[in-house]
């Protein structure tokens, strides 16, 4: 939440990273591999397909699963108010009118607020400390949140959450980068991901049940979705220091060689870009057209995102269901969904192409919305829920990854992907007041507004689709004039051109 520059999994440790942590593993372009801190040199030989595939199932299974677990908490965080609101949340802090609307849309200027920075201090201390640390004050947030007493406690609560959960996803996204190659990236993206669909179908469960707590305490039911949610987060919390694996270099579950090798296969991928920490990469991000384009791609997408996420069960509700109901039904839908992220973002992976696969998954979303708009079929419109959630959902990673791919260099590649999810992130403002209580039961309006902005998304991935295929061919015709190819740059030629991150002459993009 990442061709042949990814970057959303290319990233490797560099002087800070290994003096943040005790010891660590030099970053190797030769033959060899030169430990830093005490751990003993070794041969620097690729592991043959068999070792690496094992490689990568250990990664995986010591890194993604509580990576996804976090997210999960963050999502059913960010939207279990979407739940409350069917269990009398309006009328006890005595909303009217866009006061649901508005208490959505204040998270998200401070959640954009938040991304950059954090992606930053990523960049300077140690994942395990620095996500642990959003963990436990996003989860105080969400317990409080079950005690407000009015609207104005609502809305404060609300922003405060927003700056606390904001530097999970675009962090998290970056961290991913610092253990896999490029193209192995979107997959684990998903993966990652997937906890968001996993969080919206537990979400109608888990509120179903408490709902039965009405009045327990003294508390109405969707206090006790808020504090009893958010202190499921908290204790999750206690135990993300230790869970947390900082970098390759000082995983204890890896072997000396496991961690060379890891250190080997990120040093290729990476193919000598820079990544110290120093600022003038951070202004070489914030002045990339391409990323700011990706940005608003990413607008369309976020926007229909959080749209689903957060009033689906209003949706199915209006369709002729009841409350509980359409709870229960929104469950299906998250589960095709969390499919349809993963295989999505495989074959994505496999192919080693991304625009064409974001294009086919937009269309796919549009094809929901417009089956939502053509009928008042309840069965109907409920198959389009499936559609367009399936869609969305798989876009996030993709959009993500594909961003990732293209920004050459660490902090670069890190304020990169904060940017895109920041500005993206913004659509959940929009996404706030794109379902009106004054378009029920049918939503048009909602629907068309929700079109128009992934048409939007379809048409600038297209002109990025072809945009990149030229560049990358520009590139190759120039190096082909100098009588020159990928295969012979050498290592000084590539050191020279470090700084130069994506405009590197042998940085070539995933179209």
């Amino acid at each position: 939440m990442a061709s042949q520059g990814l970057k959303i999994t290319t990233s490797s440790i560099d002087v800070a990273d290994v003096d943040a942590c005790e010891k660590g593993i030099a970053l190797v372009h030769s033959t060899t591999s030169e430990a830093v801190s005490g751990v003993p040199s070794a041969p620097s030989v690729p592991f043959d397909e068999a070792a690496t595939k094992i490689l990568l199932q250990k990664l995986d299974l010591r890194l993604i699963p509580f990576l996804a677990l976090i997210y999960l908490l963050c999502f059913l965080d960010r939207t279990n108010v979407g739940n409350a609101r069917l269990f009398s949340l309006e009328k006890d802090l005595h909303m009217k009118d866009l006061d649901y609307n508005v208490a959505l849309a204040i998270m998200f200027p401070f959640y954009v607020v938040a991304e950059v920075p954090s992606n930053m201090m990523m960049k300077r201390l140690r994942p395990s400390v620095w996500l642990a640390v959003i963990m436990v004050t996003w989860s105080i947030v969400m317990i409080s949140m079950g005690f407000v007493r009015d609207y104005s406690g609502l809305l404060v609560a609300r922003s405060f959450l927003g700056l606390c959960e904001g530097g999970l996803f675009p962090g998290v996204s970056y961290y991913i980068t610092m253990w896999y190659k490029r193209h192995e990236c979107g997959t684990r993206l998903a993966f990652f991901f997937s906890a968001a669909t996993a969080a919206g179908a537990f979400g109608g469960l888990i509120a179903r049940g408490i709902s039965e707590m009405n009045n327990v305490g003294g508390f109405a039911g969707w206090r006790w979705i808020f504090i009893l949610e958010g202190a499921l987060t908290l204790v999750v919390a206690t135990f993300a220091y230790w869970a947390i694996k900082d970098y390759p270099s000082t995983a204890g579950f890896l072997s000396t060689k496991e961690k060379i090798e890891v250190e080997r296969r990120l040093a290729d991928d990476n193919d000598g870009l820079a990544t110290e920490f120093d600022m003038r990469y951070v202004y070489q991000a914030l002045r990339d057209w391409k990323i700011w384009v990706m940005s608003v791609i990413a607008i369309g997408i976020f926007t229909a995102l959080y749209s689903i996420s957060l009033f689906l069960p209003t949706i199915i509700k209006e369709m002729g269901y009841s409350n509980n109901t359409a709870q229960l039904l929104t469950v299906p839908v998250y589960i095709v969904a969390c499919f349809c992220t993963v295989a999505g973002n495989y074959a994505s992976d496999k192919t080693r192409r991304r625009g064409i696969f974001v294009m086919g998954f937009e269309i796919t979303a549009i094809l929901g919305f417009v089956l939502l708009i053509a009928t008042g079929k309840p069965h109907v419109q409920y198959a389009g829920t499936f559609f367009a959630s399936s869609g969305i959902y798989c876009l996030v990673p993709m959009v993500v990854s594909w961003n990732g791919n293209n920004v050459g260099g660490s902090l670069k590649r890190g304020v990169g992907i904060a940017v895109q999810i920041g500005i993206g992130n913004l659509g959940g403002v929009v996404a706030s007041f794109v379902y009106l209580s004054m378009d029920e039961p049918r939503f048009i309006r909602g629907h068309a507004v929700l079109i128009a902005l992934i048409s939007m998304s379809l048409v600038l991935t297209l002109f990025m689709t072809i945009y990149l295929g030229r560049e990358n061919t520009r590139r190759d015709v120039l190096l082909g004039e100098q009588n020159r190819s990928l295969e012979n740059i050498s290592h000084d030629d590539k050191l020279a051109q470090r700084e130069k991150g994506d405009d590197a002459s042998f940085f070539r993009y995933t179209v």
